[in-house]
């Protein structure tokens, strides 16, 4: 993704998740994100494969595994889709192929429920309502957002600015990355929670973009900054936001 293999999108995606109680706990949307994740590696080693149809199998069938941990999560299809044609120009059967991968959990779901009794349509298919979460503003939420927004767009700045000596796959591997999340802020909305722990769905762009924020400035003093600035925020909150007491 940028010019030196290196460990920032991880430190990035860590320091995020630190910026917010909700982020910090086993949940959910959480375990989801670890399969996004993987999902992400599929797509991103297809552009060097010359037989991709079982990538495309395990690319849907961790899908539907996300979407039985997080059932909001399926929403994601609309970006795996698209995704598969910017790394690489699939066919119509595997498109299919990827939508029997995530139908495969379902299938063996029902599969043991007609065997073991209980048979329910409603044990099946996931259930998603659209709303609007209601969310308490407060000075925590203030400095947390402006810790998020602040590298994300320094990123983004960097991104584009050293977009042209990229390689084609990089390219593509960035235009993957903004489809995400711009599907990923959708996902929320369908959750149903009144808090922040859905919207940890978004951390893996903004990981992305963050990482972009701590390599390429020359002047190390912004990036060094940044990241003491969100260290001492995320210590500072520990000890007296309200939103860590459980």
């Amino acid at each position: 993704m940028i010019q030196k293999s290196n460990y920032l999108p991880a430190m990035s995606y860590l320091l995020i998740t630190s910026l917010l109680p909700e982020w910090n706990y086993m949940s959910a949307p959480l375990l989801a994100n670890t399969l996004l994740l993987l999902i992400f590696y599929f797509l991103f080693r297809m552009y060097n494969q010359q037989r991709i149809r079982g990538m495309v199998f395990n690319i849907g069938l961790a899908l539907g595994l996300c979407s039985f941990l997080y059932a909001p999560s399926l929403i994601f299809l609309i970006w795996v889709l698209p995704g598969l044609l910017v790394m690489k120009p699939v066919k119509i059967n595997e498109w299919l192929i990827c939508i029997l991968g995530l139908l495969t959990p379902y299938y063996l779901y029902a599969a043991w429920l007609l065997l073991y009794g209980g048979w329910e349509w409603g044990k099946i298919l996931p259930s998603l309502s659209l709303n609007v979460p209601g969310l308490q503003q407060s000075f925590w939420l203030a400095g947390a957002s402006l810790l998020l927004i602040i590298p994300f767009l320094a990123g983004g700045y960097y991104i584009q600015v050293n977009l042209r000596r990229l390689l084609i796959q990089v390219r593509k591997n960035w235009s993957l990355v903004l489809i995400y999340m711009l599907v990923s802020l959708i996902v929320p909305f369908f959750s149903g929670g009144q808090n922040f722990e859905n919207w940890i769905v978004c951390v893996i762009p903004f990981a992305a973009f963050h990482s972009c924020a701590y390599f390429y400035p020359k002047a190390k003093a912004f990036p060094l900054l940044l990241f003491w600035l969100s260290v001492a925020f995320v210590v500072v909150y520990q000890y007296y936001g309200n939103g860590w007491i459980i």
